[in-house]
């Protein structure tokens, strides 16, 4: 929707004006093919729980297969998260578990052979991989709980079990799959091309929310892979817990992008629609709720600048993380409740946008661990006192 260039952006604290010259410059380019391309492309397949694979070439093309492993700036990997999920948190979700539970695992974790195998094609998004950690009885315990197993064999390893849950799992041309050594107990995470017998995935039907992400439930009916299946630097649960650092860090950039696209979804709609004789923007109670939502959303985005300094400097610990992960989803879980009442009777028609966002909200608020998790993990490292183990 058309607005005046008088009006600030939803980029209301000029984040972007901290990167150099020529991540800036990127920023505008790939936020303009989303805002141009993406964002029309996404409301129906959305309302028909449907991937959009013709998506995939020009997100390849803007270098977001590469955003983690490219040398750029914890801010400005930050903003493009949030310029995505401004558009579609789906495909935010998408490209957010791509760099940095799948290109940054392998990147970080793998052999050479597997570097070289498989880095190319997911770089371009010519490859899409699938992190299956969750389990169908294991979510929020998974660390303790995790049941899928691996055997090792004369050949190789035979891995058994089943995830849910899992971002892209029937899409997916890999999966990087965590299981138990049955030798040891240790976790350990092995690379398993989604071709090989016995990994059978079910998209997961009657979702409310992220309903381009196609989630999915696996099975590993005895899969046999070979020793090479084994990320040599993935050989207990403590490098699992590195990542999610990363990834619970990166949902709170995707707080901010939510409410960015709430904020704009309102913002255009109140300078349109008129009652009464006049403009929506013009009355009081609409002005509140957009100067609510300003505050939410300037507050998330102060807070995941600090996280991404923290980020640059060595510092980030799962206490920053995941208080960032559960304060930006509430307070987008926030924003578009009042964004979604501000538009009436067409805040629930996907055709205007804020009900797709608020649903794809609730989504992002339990996932990557649930608000109430990520809230006790911040408390158990302010009293040293745990609620669970």
């Amino acid at each position: 929707m058309p607005q005046s260039d008088a009006l600030p952006s939803p980029d209301l604290l000029d984040l972007r004006a901290e990167l150099p010259a020529e991540e800036r410059t990127r920023l505008e380019r790939i936020e303009e093919h989303l805002q141009t391309v993406v964002r029309p492309a996404v409301i129906e397949p959305w309302t028909r729980d449907e991937f959009v694979p013709d998506l995939l070439p020009g997100l390849g093309a803007l270098g977001l297969g590469t955003i983690f492993t490219d040398g750029s700036s914890a801010l400005f990997q930050g903003l493009v998260h949030a310029a995505i999920a401004r558009v579609d948190l789906s495909l935010s979700a998408l490209v957010g578990i791509h760099n940095e539970l799948i290109v940054g695992t392998i990147a970080h974790l793998g052999s050479k052979e597997q570097k070289a195998a498989w880095l190319p094609k997911l770089q371009a998004l010519e490859a899409i991989g699938a992190f299956c950690l969750t389990e169908p009885e294991h979510g929020s315990d998974i660390a303790g709980g995790l049941a899928t197993t691996a055997e090792r064999t004369e050949q190789g390893w035979t891995i058994r079990g089943s995830k849910r849950w899992i971002g892209a799992g029937t899409l997916a041309q890999i999966a990087l799959v965590w299981a138990r050594d049955t030798a040891d107990d240790q976790i350990k995470c092995f690379l398993v091309p989604t071709d090989t017998p016995g990994y059978k995935a079910t998209k997961i039907e009657h979702k409310t929310g992220l309903k381009i992400m196609q989630n999915a439930d696996i099975v590993f009916e005895d899969v046999e892979v070979g020793q090479d299946a084994l990320l040599p630097g993935a050989t207990s649960f403590a490098q699992a817990n590195d990542l999610l650092l990363a990834s619970r860090a990166w949902v709170g950039w995707q707080g901010v992008g939510a409410q960015q696209a709430v904020f704009d979804i309102l913002r255009s709609y109140a300078l349109q629609r008129e009652q009464f004789g006049k403009k929506l923007a013009g009355f009081q109670i609409i002005q509140q709720h957009i100067a609510e939502i300003a505050g939410n959303l300037m507050a998330s985005a102060g807070m995941m600048r600090q996280i991404a300094r923290l980020a640059e400097a060595g510092d980030l610990v799962m206490m920053h993380a995941a208080s960032a992960k559960a304060t930006s989803t509430r307070l987008a879980r926030s924003s578009a409740s009042l964004g979604r009442d501000a538009l009436g009777g067409n805040g629930i028609v996907a055709d205007y946008e804020m009900t797709k966002v608020m649903n794809d909200i609730e989504a992002i608020y339990s996932y990557e661990g649930t608000y109430a998790i990520n809230s006790l993990i911040v408390a158990r490292a302010l009293t040293g006192v745990s609620a669970f183990r």
